[in-house]
């Protein structure tokens, strides 16, 4: 929790704002700037949000922010998932997430957001499991639609087709992550995709 400093007159605290360090600054750039949009005018006079924010939770709710939005954003750069309703459409979400971890490279926002709040504390545990679960269920909302279809064999359980391609890209991301390879990653993309369109094979 931040502190508080009462008055010589016992008035009452004032909580004390926390302070984003250069430390901080490069991990807690992009929660800020969205809470705090630029202004254009003589408002850019005003003291640069990056350098002072209130967060009541201190240090942690800050760390909690940024990873927050890191998450929002992996999922807000695949709006393809919303509309798997065709292997074209499969394939240029692939083509999405591949583009968005070669640009990324080993420079993960989220896994450093993450690492802020500690691998293995509640808060980077819940931000995770929201973002996989909301992935997840979108896959398996793009495979039910494609089994609606006739595209997908229906003996196929959407839910553990998901979670088994969810897997594969994670392992693909945490590889390049460490090594810098990206060519685990598209082939689980790339052989998740074909194990789904196995059993109902039709043209690209």
């Amino acid at each position: 929790m931040t502190t508080c400093r009462w008055s010589a007159h016992g008035r009452a605290p004032r909580p004390r704002r926390h302070r984003v360090t250069p430390h901080h600054r490069q991990t807690a750039a992009p929660a800020l700037r969205a809470r705090h949009p630029a202004r254009s005018g003589p408002s850019r006079t005003r003291p640069d949000p990056l350098q002072f924010h209130y967060f009541p939770g201190g240090k942690d709710e800050l760390h909690l922010a940024v990873a927050r939005h890191e998450a929002d954003r992996v999922i807000h750069d695949q709006q393809e998932l919303s509309s798997l309703t065709s292997w074209a459409a499969w394939y240029q979400w692939r083509d999405k997430v591949v583009d968005r971890y070669r640009a990324q490279g080993t420079d993960c926002p989220l896994h450093a957001a993450l690492s802020q709040l500690g691998t293995a504390s509640d808060a980077a545990s819940t931000v995770a499991g929201e973002l996989l679960d909301q992935w997840q269920q979108q896959l398996a909302a793009g495979i039910r639609r494609m089994r609606d279809g006739d595209e997908i064999a229906h003996a196929l359980d959407a839910d553990r087709e998901a979670a088994a391609l969810l897997a594969g890209i994670q392992g693909g991301v945490l590889i390049l992550l460490t090594t810098d390879r990206i060519a685990h990653l598209e082939a689980a993309l790339d052989l998740g995709i074909a194990h789904l369109r196995a059993p109902g094979r039709r043209d690209r």
